[in-house]
């Protein structure tokens, strides 16, 4: 006979299933009398878990509760949720990235040996669509699991130049816009809060020591970070428009937008194109004057010049 907590578990999973399940059944299933099951029940109830009893007969079902208890899974349950999780962080769903990443973070941290090299063998040979620059899942985990335990992480990081650099950072929280994944970070070199794009981030394992988590930027000046910060260039334009019309038709991970008065605004953003920087903002329908950089303001002029060349006399 099963010791009790062993049993309980057992009996857990057991009503996980999909189905409806018999006291005798349950009892055979145990090794154990349908007192004792009913005993069982009680003590899982005590602990949460919602087990209903199935009218008309003398059964058991796992109900909805009010909140979301442990779950049971086995090897090819937990193997699933696992690749699925890894795909949702990638952006597939709007919005689920970064709780996806915690919850893999947990769920990876638990799991044997033998399923996380399954995991991470299926996730080798399986071909996922990706928007903007790809991430390897692994350094994805390493600067989670550094962002939750509040561990010190040192990292080679490659600018847009192809500069490398070691940076020692207390980082704070990830950050997905849909395109890349950035991480928010007091760099300890800088003495300043920083982006880094994850696509460019090496992480030197291991993480640590612990530190004491300092005020954090609020979300407008992470948005203003990761906008531009972690670009070639960062551009800055005076547009003469509301800054309600104009904000309304930029996400705040693509720029993020000033008043200046009732009829204009300033549009911080950033890219490593200057041909991008002028075709997304001249195609906003809203007239705008370049402020900086000097070089965006050089190459909007002989853009205009040569599209000018190109129309008949």
């Amino acid at each position: 006979m099963l010791e009790t907590s062993a049993r309980l578990l057992k009996l857990l999973s057991l009503l996980q299933s999909p189905r409806d399940w018999s006291g005798t059944a349950l009892a055979e299933e145990l090794g154990v009398g349908v007192r004792t099951v009913r005993r069982d029940v009680d003590k899982l109830r005590n602990l949460g878990y919602p087990v209903d009893a199935v009218p008309g007969v003398a059964g058991y079902r796992l109900g909805a509760g009010a909140s979301l208890p442990p779950l049971l899974l086995d090897d090819e349950e937990a193997v699933a949720v696992a690749i699925g999780l890894r795909a949702a962080a990638t952006g597939g769903v709007s919005g689920i990235e970064e709780s996806s990443v915690r919850a893999l973070t947990k769920l990876e941290q638990v799991l044997p040996s033998r399923l996380r090299h399954r995991v991470r063998l299926l996730q080798s040979v399986a071909v996922t669509p990706t928007v903007g620059a790809s991430v390897a899942p692994d350094v994805v985990m390493a600067v989670a699991a550094a962002c939750r335990d509040h561990q010190r992480l040192r990292f080679d990081y490659r600018s847009h130049d192809g500069t490398s650099t070691i940076r020692t950072t207390e980082p704070h929280r990830l950050v997905q816009t849909g395109r890349r994944w950035y991480l928010v970070a007091w760099d300890l070199n800088r003495e300043d809060w920083r982006t880094f794009r994850l696509d460019r981030l090496n992480p030197r394992i291991p993480t640590g020591p612990r530190f004491t988590p300092r005020q954090a930027p609020g979300l407008e000046d992470t948005s203003r970070g990761v906008a531009s910060g972690a670009y070639r260039y960062q551009a800055r334009f005076l547009v003469r428009a509301p800054a309600e019309e104009v904000a309304d038709r930029i996400a705040n991970t693509i720029g993020t937008v000033e008043p200046v008065d009732a009829s204009t605004c300033i549009l911080s953003t950033g890219s490593n194109s200057l041909d991008e920087l002028t075709l997304y903002v001249g195609l906003l329908g809203f007239d705008f004057q370049v402020e900086s950089p000097p070089e965006l303001i050089d190459h909007v002029r002989t853009l205009t010049a040569r599209l000018g060349a190109a129309t008949p006399a």
